[in-house]
């Protein structure tokens, strides 16, 4: 078993309550030494799933969360919480506003996983470009000087390719949305400091992550509350045709991990994380009735601005070169998120 927070990655049946047994797999990065690991974005989906499992392995977790208000700061706050009783520590940064040389320890790697998300967000572009552009930059900046250059993995998106991601990573990025692009551009601006010989940096792709913690305005999130709470459901308007290489967390953060056992190989390079099949959003919300039991309702809203049609995980070189394999089904992974939802949303908001 690989623990991921409360969840197993991909061997074994979650409890009635969506609890996993509290083992850990170590072959992830097996051959690997203790590391002081530092994580951005720790208090969010993935972030805080990828502490846990560095923390799991023995490293020495940093993380830093700015708290920012897109969603509710109480559910950051409350994985925060978890995190620290894991050995986690915690740091309140503005990376983009705050004296990053004096708030962050230097240390041996460094997953760089904060960013504004949302293709349809409504903040506007100068937002992201503030929260993923210019808060990137400042943190390459400061771990360029540190005495020993960190490894620096950079947790990009399949957004960059837009409208259709079913590329492989040599292809032309064409990116549809403000988050696409300014992902995109924080991407090369940390494989530049490669080029230039100021970081080692690895890039990683991740396609449609979802699981337990998950943000309340993903689709997975929405359509299993609005399941449990017998409520209406936002369907875009064309999206049950959209397919997706929906990728459970805890695959995502097996595929982020790896390059810790072989940076050599990963240094420079840029890898798609992500499940390599590919399924309809009918599918998903098929199969999540099937498992709550309840038939969705549906309220028919306007398609999303720069959504993606298509996306198909090419990950052959991120197999050749990581060993990365994801293993987690769409019904094991869709069974702990919904677990987790009755567990700690529902039981939360009584």
């Amino acid at each position: 078993m690989f623990r991921q927070g409360l969840y197993t990655v991909a061997l074994g049946a979650p409890t009635a309550a969506g609890k996993a047994p509290l083992r850990s797999r170590r072959a992830t990065i097996r051959g690997t030494k203790t590391l002081k690991v530092l994580v951005t974005g720790a208090a969010g989906f993935v972030g805080s799933h990828l502490c846990e499992a560095l923390a799991t392995d023995g490293h020495e977790v940093v993380g830093v969360d700015s708290f920012d208000a897109y969603y509710a700061a109480r559910l950051k706050r409350r994985t925060a919480a978890e995190l620290r009783e894991t050995g986690v520590g915690m740091i309140h940064c503005d990376l983009a506003g705050d004296d990053l040389q004096r708030l962050l320890p230097e240390s041996a790697a460094v997953f760089h996983l904060a960013a504004q998300p949302g293709i349809s967000a409504s903040v506007g572009m100068p937002v992201y470009v503030r929260n993923n552009i210019v808060a990137t930059h400042a943190l390459l900046e400061t771990c360029s000087t540190w005495r020993q250059p960190p490894l620096f993995v950079y947790a990009s998106t399949s957004s960059v390719y837009g409208k259709r991601a079913t590329s492989p990573e040599t292809a032309a990025p064409e990116p549809t949305s403000y988050y696409g692009v300014t992902k995109l551009a924080a991407e090369q601006l940390a494989l530049a400091y490669w080029r230039e010989g100021r970081l080692p940096v690895c890039a990683m792709r991740l396609y449609s992550v979802y699981g337990p913690r998950e943000r309340p305005d993903k689709m997975f999130s929405k359509l299993i509350m609005s399941l449990l709470a017998e409520q209406e459901f936002p369907l875009h308007q064309g999206s049950r045709e959209h397919r997706r290489s929906f990728t459970y967390v805890g695959d995502a953060v097996a595929g982020l991990v790896s390059v810790l056992a072989r940076r050599s190989r990963g240094e420079g390079e840029t890898f798609n994380i992500g499940s390599d099949i590919e399924r309809t959003t009918g599918e998903v919300i098929d199969a999540t009735e099937r498992i709550v039991g309840r038939k969705a309702r549906f309220r028919i809203v306007p398609p999303r601005p720069g959504d993606q049609i298509e996306t198909r995980a090419r990950i052959e070189k991120a197999r050749k070169l990581l060993g990365y394999a994801p293993r987690t089904t769409l019904v094991e992974g869709l069974e702990r998120q919904i677990a987790w939802c009755r567990e700690s949303l529902l039981r939360h908001a009584e």
